[in-house]
């Protein structure tokens, strides 16, 4: 059963098509979503989330979102998260669980447990206590991340987590991804370091507004389809 599957999906932006007719079935493990700027990576988390108006279909698990929401998390790009946000990296995390705890009194002992445990995974319990504004960058992503962890799902979509991060935070949270994937998670992740790809991730995804290429990495991710889809070979790809 695939993690996200999506058919004729199409967006459009202002008289312009993000994404025109994209067919498309993810499968277990790591998958890199790769393209260009402007590619329609983001845009395709969010239609399928059902966060921007869009035609065509997304089926989780093989079911529509609703019926599994829970088993289903995204992690956006950090910088349309509002870090002024007057919370702790605990309770940051704890959101996660808001479904199953009582927000107006605070967090429940359960809620406060699974949030240390999530950062504890991430390398952040030292910090669950500061305000999510005073974290560095790479910080507040790992809680970000967390924050997904915390909420116990199977498939994650992940967009740009390793954006503008230190080297230690990138391996760090690969690391953690490497985890959930052996637990039997499915990670979609909107990427853009080409040379990560041969040796951290089991799949790709290029796109062009379009699918260029779809499939293990051994056989999509090749320069061909690379400078299909980027319009010439990038210099990150590796010889």
């Amino acid at each position: 059963m695939s993690p996200l599957a999506v058919e004729d999906l199409s967006v459009t932006y202002g008289g312009r098509a993000a994404l025109a007719g994209v067919t498309w079935a993810a499968q277990a493990g790591l998958t890199a979503i790769l393209g260009p700027n402007g590619a329609g990576k983001s845009t395709l988390l969010k239609a399928a989330l059902g966060l921007v108006p869009h035609q065509g279909t997304a089926r989780f698990l093989g079911q529509p979102l609703d019926a599994v929401r829970g088993r289903v998390a995204y992690l956006p790009q950090r910088a349309t998260v509002d870090w002024d946000f007057p919370a702790t990296a605990e309770e940051v995390v704890a959101m996660a669980r808001l479904p199953r705890m009582r927000w107006w009194g605070g967090l429940d002992r359960p809620a406060r447990a699974a949030a240390r445990a999530a950062l504890e995974a991430v390398g952040m319990a030292d910090f669950a206590g500061r305000q999510i504004g005073r974290l560095s960058g790479g910080q507040q992503q790992r809680v970000m991340l967390a924050r997904a962890l915390c909420q116990g799902a199977e498939v994650f979509l992940m967009d740009e987590p390793l954006a503008a991060v230190d080297a230690v935070t990138e391996r760090a949270i690969l690391d953690v991804l490497h985890r959930l994937v052996a637990g039997g998670a499915a990670v979609l992740m909107v990427h853009h370091d080409l040379s990560l790809v041969a040796e951290h991730f089991d799949h790709v995804l290029l796109l062009a507004g379009r699918v260029v290429a779809a499939g293990p990495v051994r056989e999509a991710f090749t320069p061909e389809a690379v400078a299909e889809a980027f319009g010439g070979l990038p210099r990150l790809l590796p010889a």
